[in-house]
Formats: structure tokens, C-alpha cells, sequence
């Protein structure tokens, strides 16, 4: 049986899916509510198999499956992006909406049929089920998609499957199965992306920001890929293995990454990021204000580690402690979003880039920082870091950047929404910045009354969805592109599903809740 937790966090799931059904209203709104209904049934078996340790690879035990939440991110996202640019009347992306969706509900599936075929005995009525939903996703993709959009879709599955392979063994209890799905069906989707707009690349056609985060996570992914393998058969801790690493991150930043941007943008890449960097008077100051509050998150590390040093080696950050990264992100991002969202775009790519860039030197113990960076970051690990990989403040950036990085601008009239939509760029601010960071801080502080079955208290969540109201009223008075027409319900309805989320949810938060909220937004 599923715990009650787990059943309130599928019911606010179906609550939002039936939400966005009912403002779409099209088979591909039918087709993800039964992929919902599906993914409930099949996450009993895959909570099941992690109980009993019979899923195939080693997933993060400190939480449930995931499947129902992870499932529907991707399919919501294009059902929504869909009917947005379908609006707009713009039909290159209304395609790309309806591959996106599709891309999502085919790879769900896909991890669905896993759960099923390792689950002893079969579950009959299960498997019926899934062939039932499976069987009305594939009839509309049939009636819906083109060959050539046909072949996409099987493409990303195709990497979806090898990468989901290679990653989930080489780094054991990293992820659930739901954040796996996330996580590693993103990446297979932009490097698809990556590899048919290099393929179909013409002169003088797009916009080069458009290329610069799929290169970027595609050249870091490779990056990590190559150098696991290849400390397979040396010690990574050494000088001469540390030299190797940075010798060889230049040959391939330089000799593979670079030409590839270049052939993408026609254009020298490094010379195009300078100059776009330090094009106007306004992005200097961003940048300046940025980097000093970039040292002022080194100083609270610093500062922590001081006070470990000097009280207890078992000290660990407290909540409230961790959540100063919160704010100092806030502060980031929300100047970028009213000022200057191209700038703001590619310096959480750069941002991204260095993170994992330094995730790799910590985690392979690369001289001369690998040991420093250990030290220094252990001191801030919970219990959602039980891998080998240090991901919280990776998930923290991606959740702030998402609703900035997928935001579809060509679809969007004078480059906003109206509506409830125009707050689609702050969806990490107000999910992640303001309502994750607020129910934590007064949750552990003053919260008594806790919601049932979990550690997270009503008081949080109430003072959660009343900073995130009190922060859509401060967007409204100094972002003058923000024009929300009477859509106050819809947005408090948003606002309050996703913080019962955040109350009900084991997964990754600072991950799920921006794309849900994104997802409520732009419906």
C-alpha cells in the first residue's frame, strides 16, 4: 500500500493535471490524463521494488519512486507550450510543443513498462492498464505527429534508454526513478536537439543564445562521461592524472565545444560571449552586483566551515543556514528578470557550466581543490545526498533557470505573456526562492501543526503561499512588462497546489516545484 503522503501528493498531482486539462481540453490533455492514472497505478510497483531492493539499478532510498509527479512534468509542458504558440499563431513551435509532449509521455511510459516487467508476480491488472493508456498515447501520436517528428520522438527514447543505462550504474543512489526520468530524459531531449539543429544548421538563422545551453550541458555531460571512463584504469587523485584532467578539459572546451558552438552560431564564440557580456552600461552593473554576491555565498562557506572547524567536526548547516543560498539567489535573479532576461539567461548557463565543472574536480578528487572542495561542502549535505554526487545546489540553479531557459519567447507577443502567464520567468523565484525557503524557515521556527504523515507543518505552507502573493504584488510594482489582467485566482490557485506539493513531496523541490508552477502559469 501507498502511505498516505504518497497518496496526497498523487491527488494534488491530479488536481493540477485535471486543471490543465480543463483550460486545453484536446486529446493531448485526455492522453495525459491517462498517462496520470497509469503512472498512480504503476508507482505502487515501483515503490515496491525499491522496498524489497528489485529495481535493476540503486536508487536514492530516502524517498519514494516519483513516478506520478515526474511523469506528467515533461507532457504538461508541452501540452501547455503547445496551446500558448497555437495562440500566437506560431506553428513551428506548435509542433515542437506537440513533439515535446509526446517525447514525454512515451519515455514515461517506457519507465512504466520497466517497473511492470520486474514486478514478481506480474501485476495483471496493471499490465492492462498500462496497455490501455499505451495503447490510447501511441493511437493519438499516430493521428498526430509527422514521420519525420515520428522518428524524433523514437530518438530521444533511444538516448533516453542508453543514457539511463550508463548513468544510473555508474552513479548508484543518486536519483529516484522519477527524478532519473527528469533528469536524464531533459538531457536526452537537448542533446537530440543539439544534434538536429547541427545537422540542419543554416547561415545567419537563429539566435545564438538558443544554442549556447545546449552545447553547455551537452559539452559537460560528455565531459563527465569521458572522464569516468577513463578513471576506470587510473588514479584520478594524483598530480599527474589532475594535470591529464585539466589538460585534456582545455582539448575538448577548446577543440571539440568551441568548434561546434562556432559552426552553430557562424560566429567565434568566445569574442560573441565578450562582447554580448559587455554590450551595455546596465549588464556591466549586473555583472558586478553578481559577482559580489557570488563572494558573499563563497563567505558564508567559509564562514560555516570556520565554525565547524572551531566548534564540532560533526557540525552540520542548519536549514535556515542552507536557506541563506535561497536568498542570495533571489537577489540574483530578480534584478536579471526585470533588467535584462537574455543576460540573466546565459550567465545561469556559464553558472551551470562551473558547478558541474567543480562538481567533477570534488568528486574525482582532482588537484588542487578536489579535497578542499570535499571539506568545505560536506558540511552542507542532507539526506537527499546519498550518491556520490553532491546535487542540491545543482538542482537549486536549474530550479531557478528552467522557467527562464524554457520560457517559449518566439511564441510570446512584445516578449511576455499576458495574464498569469507574464510570471512564467519568476516561477523558480516564487516556487524556490520565496515559498521553499519561507516554509522552511517558519516551519522549523514556530510551525506545531504538522500536515499528516509528514515533518512539513501547515503553518509553513500558509505563510509560504502568502510571501508568494506578497512577492507577485512587488513583481507588479517594479516589472512594468508584468500585466497579469485579472488572473489573481488562477494565480493563487497555482501558488497553493504547489506549496501543498512542496508540503507532500519526497522528491527533489527546488526541481519539481518551478516546472509545476511554470506549468500552472503558462496554462
Amino acid at each position: 500500500m501507498l502511505n498516505k503522503p504518497v497518496l496526497l501528493e498523487s491527488l494534488i498531482v491530479f488536481v493540477i493535471v485535471l486543471f490543465v486539462h480543463a483550460v486545453v481540453w484536446d486529446r493531448y490533455s485526455w492522453c495525459a490524463v491517462a498517462l496520470a492514472v497509469q503512472a498512480f497505478y504503476v508507482q505502487f510497483k515501483w515503490d515496491r521494488l525499491l522496498q524489497l531492493g528489485g529495481a535493476v539499478f540503486q536508487f536514492r532510498t530516502a524517498a519514494n519512486s516519483g513516478l506520478l509527479p515526474a511523469s506528467m512534468v515533461i507532457p504538461l509542458l508541452g501540452v501547455v507550450m503547445k496551446e500558448r504558440c497555437k495562440s500566437a499563431g506560431i506553428v513551428y513551435f506548435e509542433r515542437f510543443g506537440i513533439v515535446v509532449a509526446s517525447t514525454g509521455m512515451l519515455v514515461a511510459l517506457f519507465l512504466s513498462v520497466i517497473a511492470v516487467g520486474i514486478t514478481k508476480p506480474v501485476p495483471t491488472n496493471t499490465c492492462i492498464l498500462t496497455g490501455v493508456a499505451g495503447s490510447i498515447i501511441i493511437y493519438t501520436m499516430k493521428h498526430s505527429l509527422t514521420v519525420s517528428e515520428v522518428i524524433e520522438v523514437l530518438e530521444v527514447l533511444l538516448i533516453f534508454v542508453y543514457l539511463s543505462m550508463i548513468l544510473l550504474y555508474l552513479l548508484p543512489r543518486c536519483f529516484t526513478p522519477g527524478e532519473a526520468l527528469l533528469v536524464l530524459g531533459g538531457i536526452s531531449f537537448v542533446l537530440n536537439q543539439l544534434i538536429k539543429r547541427s545537422l540542419n544548421v543554416t547561415e545567419g538563422r537563429g539566435d545564438p543564445i538558443d544554442f549556447f545551453l545546449l552545447v553547455a550541458v551537452v559539452g559537460v555531460v560528455l565531459l563527465g562521461l569521458f572522464f569516468t571512463v577513463l578513471f576506470i584504469f587510473m588514479d584520478s587523485g594524483t598530480w599527474i592524472s589532475s594535470m591529464f584532467f585539466h589538460m585534456m578539459t582545455a582539448v575538448l572546451g577548446l577543440g571539440v565545444i568551441m568548434p561546434w558552438l562556432y559552426r552553430l552560431i557562424q560566429r567565434n564564440p568566445l569574442f560573441w560571449l565578450l562582447q554580448f557580456l559587455f554590450q551595455t552600461q546596465t549588464r556591466v552593473y549586473l555583472l558586478l552586483y553578481w559577482t559580489f554576491l557570488a563572494a558573499s555565498a563563497c563567505g558564508v562557506v567559509f564562514y560555516q566551515n570556520a565554525k565547524r572547524s572551531s566548534e564540532s567536526k560533526k557540525h552540520k548547516a542548519s536549514t535556515i543556514t542552507r536557506k541563506y543560498f535561497h536568498f542570495i539567489v533571489v537577489a540574483t535573479y530578480v534584478p536579471g528578470l526585470i533588467y535584462d532576461r537574455q543576460l540573466l539567461y546565459i550567465a545561469a548557463v556559464l553558472c551551470l557550466a562551473v558547478f558541474i565543472f567543480l562538481e567533477y574536480i570534488r568528486y574525482f578528487r582532482i588537484k588542487p581543490l578536489g579535497h578542499t572542495l570535499r571539506n568545505l561542502l560536506s558540511l552542507f549535505l542532507d539526506e537527499r545526498d546519498s550518491g556520490p554526487l553532491i546535487l542540491t545546489h545543482i538542482y537549486l540553479l536549474l530550479g531557478m533557470s528552467l522557467p527562464v531557459w524554457l520560457f517559449p519567447r518566439s511564441c510570446a507577443p512584445k516578449g511576455t505573456f499576458s495574464g498569469a502567464g507574464a510570471l512564467v520567468p519568476y516561477a523558480g523565484v516564487l516556487a524556490v526562492g520565496v515559498g521553499d525557503t519561507i516554509a522552511s524557515v517558519f516551519g522549523s521556527t514556530m510551525g506545531e501543526i504538522k500536515w499528516p504523515g509528514t515533518k512539513k507543518t501547515v503553518e509553513g505552507t500558509m505563510t509560504a503561499v502568502f510571501a508568494q502573493i506578497i512577492a507577485v504584488a512587488l513583481i507588479l510594482i517594479f516589472d512594468s512588462t508584468v500585466n497579469l489582467n485579472s488572473s489573481y485566482a488562477w494565480i493563487l490557485a497555482s501558488v497553493s497546489l504547489v506549496s501543498l506539493l512542496e508540503a507532500y513531496t519526497t522528491q527533489i523541490d527546488n526541481l519539481l516545484l518551478p516546472l509545476y508552477l511554470q506549468i500552472m502559469f503558462m496554462a
